[in-house]
């Protein structure tokens, strides 16, 4: 496909320049949510969106399915934008699918319906394998990750890169970031997106009147990487200090954290810890920060951590973390005793 920048693209389907296909490849999800955005304003007047956008996942719908609805022109609508999640998925085919899925993207992307533009999203694709070849050679591709590595003074590059974000967003909720309150933010959640965002309307709820959030207001209600929650867990599973991690178990709840959260930021800790465990030994500081996506401070205790757990119980953690994340999901009667049935079998 022909280099073009996003704005670029967005500028030639608002001018009705013909369809295509945008590949959304990352995991920050307020990237992904106004890359998404700016896309669909692009094809679809507001007053057909009702009718003009669709959604499809491809971990439980077809890629015959994807082109069909791709080359059916829409209803109500001038134009059509097609959200396809999961692509990922088809990595997981067999050869032979994977190779028919291949053919299918390239056949479609020469020659794209001029109504439609799909929008493929994907939180990572091997880009050794056809199907990521496919969908690079017809469509353009645009990271919705935050930068990696370290800015000039060594802090996170995806710390730095979020500031003006937060500014935005802070401004858009009608509120006022004093002294160093987006700076604690921004490292407090290592500069991720999503999680800032979600942040910072509790923020903005907890201010009320007054419109205004402080340092100590983030440092009070932000459980940020480093506080008493999942590293504080980490020495615990090392220790296999299990009724000390009960105890603190017990606490956040009665904090106000809601179990879902805790098992999210669990679950997200120990594959921290099996990131750190295949880091190069030599790293520090903030090599390691860079090198794990997080601050300093919480990327010495990951490696520390990572360290004196066993990679086999990393591994049966995570699969008891997602078993647990099940039955919360399920609806179980007692989301209590799940949690602290996942801590003791943790520290077991």
């Amino acid at each position: 496909m022909p280099a073009a920048t996003l704005e670029q693209f967005a500028a030639r389907v608002a001018r009705g320049q013909g369809g295509g296909a945008v590949l959304l490849l990352g995991t920050d999800s307020y990237l992904r949510d106004e890359t998404r955005k700016l896309l669909i304003e692009a094809c679809v007047p507001a007053g057909a969106r009702d009718w003009g956008v669709l959604r499809l996942s491809l971990e439980d719908t077809s890629l015959h399915r994807v082109f069909q609805q791709a080359q059916t022109r829409p209803m109500l609508a001038p134009r059509q934008a097609v959200i396809v999640s999961g692509v990922q998925a088809l990595e997981g085919l067999g050869e032979e699918a994977r190779e028919a899925a291949a053919r299918q993207i390239e056949t479609y992307l020469k020659d794209p319906a001029p109504f439609s533009l799909l929008i493929f999203e994907a939180a990572s694709l091997d880009a050794r394998m056809r199907i990521f070849k496919a969908l690079q050679s017809g469509a353009l591709v645009v990271s919705v990750n935050m930068a990696e590595g370290a800015d000039r003074d060594g802090r996170p590059a995806a710390v730095t890169a979020s500031l003006p974000v937060i500014a935005k967003l802070a401004q858009e909720l009608g509120v006022r970031l004093e002294g160093s309150a987006a700076e604690e933010l921004a490292e407090a959640l290592d500069g991720e997106l999503g999680r800032i965002r979600m942040e910072l309307e509790k923020l903005a709820t907890y201010a009320g009147e007054t419109k205004r959030i402080t340092a100590e207001d983030v440092d009070a209600l932000v459980v940020s990487d480093q506080k008493s929650s999942v590293w504080q867990l980490a020495d615990m599973l090392a220790e296999r200090k299990g009724g000390r991690a009960i105890e603190l178990l017990h606490r956040l709840i009665a904090e106000g954290e809601q179990l879902p959260m805790i098992l999210g930021g669990l679950a997200w800790m120990y594959r921290k810890l099996i990131e750190a465990q295949e880091a190069p030994r030599h790293l520090d500081g903030w090599a390691a920060a860079g090198y794990l996506k997080m601050r300093a401070e919480t990327a010495k205790l990951a490696l520390a951590s990572a360290r004196r757990i066993p990679r086999a119980r990393l591994m049966s953690g995570l699969a008891a973390l997602y078993e647990a994340d099940s039955q919360l999901k399920g609806g179980a009667a007692d989301q209590r005793a799940v949690m602290e049935f996942l801590v003791a079998r943790l520290t077991a």
